[in-house]
C-alpha cells in the first residue's frame, strides 16, 4: 500500500490485555477507524485533533504506526528519528480512553524493513537478520527489505519492541503489518532458500500471533494483501500476492482482524467477503480518492457477516495537522453516518 505515496456489525470475541486502559468501540458499534504514522512531534496535534475533530465526527478506533520511533528501552539501539515516550504515548491512551477511542499501535513486521534508501533500525543494527544479505546498502533494485523469518534470533527482539509499545500505549491489539512483502524465500537467504513462500509467511504469521494473542493476550491486526491470491482475485501485485504467500491464509489463526486495503474504485471487492468466508473478521481500508472510498465501502455491504467489522480510513502522506480536515476521511465517515449532527452542521 506504501507504492502509491500507506456495513460493519459486532465485535466478537475480542481479547483484552489485563493491564488495558484502552477504549473500544461500543458492543456492536461499526470500526470507523484511522491509520496514520505517528512520531513524537505529531502526538500533540493527533491529541487536540482527536478533541476537536475525531471524536466529533465519529472516529472510535486509531491505529498508529509507530515502527521505531519510540524510545525503546530494551533495545534502545533501535530507537528511530522522533521517537515517542512511553509517557507521551500513555498521555495519548487517556485522550483516546476519554473520547470513546480504542488505540492500536503497530511495528511493521517481516518487511517494509527499509523505504527508498534507507534502512530501519533492524536490519542496520542486525545486518545477519536480513533475508538479502546481498542487495546493495542504498537499496537499489528492490521495493522492501524483509527480515529472515527463519532466524533464531529475531523474534526475542521483535517482540520485546512489541511489548514496550503494547505497555506504553496500554493496548488490547496490535497490528503487525505484514503487507508487500515481496522478499521472501529468498535465494540469499541460508535459512529460506528453496522453501515455501506461503509456509515461511505462515510461520512468522503464526509467531506473532503466539506471542501477542496467546501470550499477551491482545488481538492481532494484519494487512491481508499476501493472503489474497491474485489469480483469484485479479488486485495485481500490490493488493494481492503473486509470490506465492497467498495458500498461508489456510495455515493461520482465524481471531486475526484482515485489514484488506484497496484504494481504487472498482466494481466489487472479492476479499472482502472472501476473508469472512474463511473464518477472519475483516476491516476494509480505502485511501485518498472520495470515489474509491465511498465504492468500498458500498462494496463491502453485499453478503455482509457479523465478521465485518467497518472501514478504516488510511491517511498515508497527511500531515497531523491535517487529518481533521482530509477530504476522503470526512467523506468516509459521512457516508458512515457517524459523528454529531451538530458537529457536522457547523461545517456546512
Amino acid at each position: 500500500m506504501y507504492a502509491w505515496v500507506a456495513a460493519g456489525m459486532a465485535l466478537v470475541g475480542l481479547a483484552c490485555a489485563p493491564d488495558s486502559v484502552s477504549a473500544a468501540p461500543r458492543k456492536r458499534e461499526p470500526w470507523r477507524a484511522i491509520h496514520l504514522g505517528l512520531t513524537a512531534s505529531g502526538v500533540p496535534v493527533l491529541e487536540r485533533a482527536i478533541e476537536t475533530d475525531l471524536a466529533p465526527m465519529g472516529v472510535n478506533v486509531i491505529v498508529v504506526e509507530v515502527n521505531y520511533s519510540f524510545q525503546f528501552q530494551s533495545h534502545p539501539e533501535l530507537r528511530g528519528p522522533d521517537p515517542i515516550s512511553k509517557a507521551r504515548a500513555r498521555e495519548l491512551a487517556d485522550v483516546c480512553r476519554e473520547h470513546g477511542i480504542r488505540l492500536i499501535p503497530q511495528l511493521n513486521c517481516l518487511g517494509h524493513q527499509s523505504w527508498g534508501t534507507h534502512t530501519a533500525p533492524l536490519l542496520t543494527q542486525y545486518p545477519q537478520f536480513d533475508e538479502t544479505p546481498d542487495v546493495p546498502k542504498d537499496n537499489k533494485g528492490i521495493y522492501c527489505r524483509s527480515w529472515c523469518p527463519l532466524h533464531p534470533d529475531v523474534n526475542p527482539i521483535v517482540f520485546a519492541l512489541i511489548d514496550e509499545l503494547i505497555d506504553a500505549f496500554r493496548a488490547d491489539a496490535f497490528h503487525v503489518g505484514m503487507d508487500e512483502v515481496f522478499l521472501i524465500g529468498s535465494d540469499q537467504c541460508p535459512r529460506c532458500r528453496g522453501k515455501n513462500p506461503a509456509e515461511l509467511f505462515a510461520k512468522a504469521v503464526n509467531d506473532l500471533h503466539k506471542h501477542l494473542v496467546g501470550q499477551r493476550k491482545v488481538t492481532m491486526l494484519m494487512w491481508g494483501d499476501r493472503l489474497l491470491d491474485d489469480k483469484t482475485m485479479g488486485y495485481g501485485e500490490w493488493e494481492s500476492s503473486r509470490n506465492g504467500t497467498a495458500p498461508a491464509i489456510d495455515a493461520v489463526p482465524k481471531d486475526i482482524i484482515m485489514c484488506d486495503w484497496h484504494y481504487d474504485k472498482r466494481d466489487s471487492y472479492p476479499s472482502v467477503r472472501y476473508f469472512q468466508e474463511k473464518g477472519f473478521r475483516v476491516c476494509p481500508a480505502g485511501w485518498n480518492k472520495v470515489d474509491a472510498v465511498e465504492a468500498l465501502i458500498d462494496g463491502s455491504k453485499p453478503g455482509a457477516t457479523p465478521k465485518m467489522l467497518g472501514y478504516m480510513a488510511t491517511l498515508w502522506g497527511v500531515p497531523a495537522d491535517k487529518v481533521a480536515t482530509y477530504e476522503p476521511l470526512r467523506a468516509a465517515m459521512r457516508k458512515l453516518g457517524a459523528g454529531d449532527p451538530q458537529y457536522w452542521a457547523k461545517q456546512q
